[in-house]
């Protein structure tokens, strides 16, 4: 019998525990996140196209994984995708997808997971949560964009049950650092009976 991963990620806490279980997961982990028929890549994909339809815009796919999200704002319209992902094997799924120019294996620790000036959006789809990137993320992504730039992101139920994610949101959009362009509740994961708000934020 093929290995779950899927409920065993919200138990995670470290990030080299992270990464390892991404890694073990790798091969098996299209077929399961379908088996719970993932909506989120399709729902954050239709967002950022509402309010940036240019397919020519570089973006980048910060949490790539497989790949589904990139196959996603591919669907959607977008031509220039780059990938970036602490998890190699993950990638190397990527990889055999085709949907991204570039695909990238990052630190997780690093506070500047990639170059400021270089996308004019960055999506991070089931990234920001329990079992994937801690809250500071949200800070390392938002001080790489310019402004102008956009942010899409998820957050899933158990990212909305921890004060700690929205309150890193909240602290850019309080200050007008950053203005909310767009938010919506819908699936995420309906096989597990799981929900997730999408979020597409401006830096401002």
């Amino acid at each position: 019998m093929t290995e779950k991963f899927l409920e065993k990620v919200y138990g995670l806490n470290t990030v080299e525990e992270t990464v390892d279980h991404y890694n073990r997961w790798a091969a098996s982990y299209d077929a399961e996140i379908a088996e719970n028929n993932y909506a989120t890549p399709g729902r954050i994909a239709d967002a950022l196209w509402s309010v940036l339809p240019d397919a020519s815009v570089p973006l980048l796919d910060f949490g790539c994984g497989t790949g589904l999200s990139g196959i996603a704002l591919r669907r959607v319209g977008y031509e220039t995708i780059d990938g970036v992902d602490p998890s190699q094997e993950m990638l190397n799924v990527a990889r055999s997808k085709g949907a991204h120019r570039n695909l990238t294996q990052i630190d997780p620790d690093s506070s500047t997971p990639f170059k400021s000036g270089v996308y004019k959006a960055v999506v991070a789809c089931g990234v920001l949560g329990t079992g994937a990137a801690p809250a500071s993320v949200f800070g390392h992504l938002m001080h790489g964009l310019n402004r102008g730039d956009l942010l899409a992101f998820s957050l899933n139920d158990h990212a909305l049950a921890d004060p700690s994610y929205i309150g890193a949101m909240n602290e850019w959009l309080d200050c007008g650092a950053a203005r909310l362009l767009f938010k919506e509740n819908g699936p995420h994961l309906p096989g597990l009976n799981l929900n997730a708000d999408v979020y597409v934020i401006e830096k401002v």
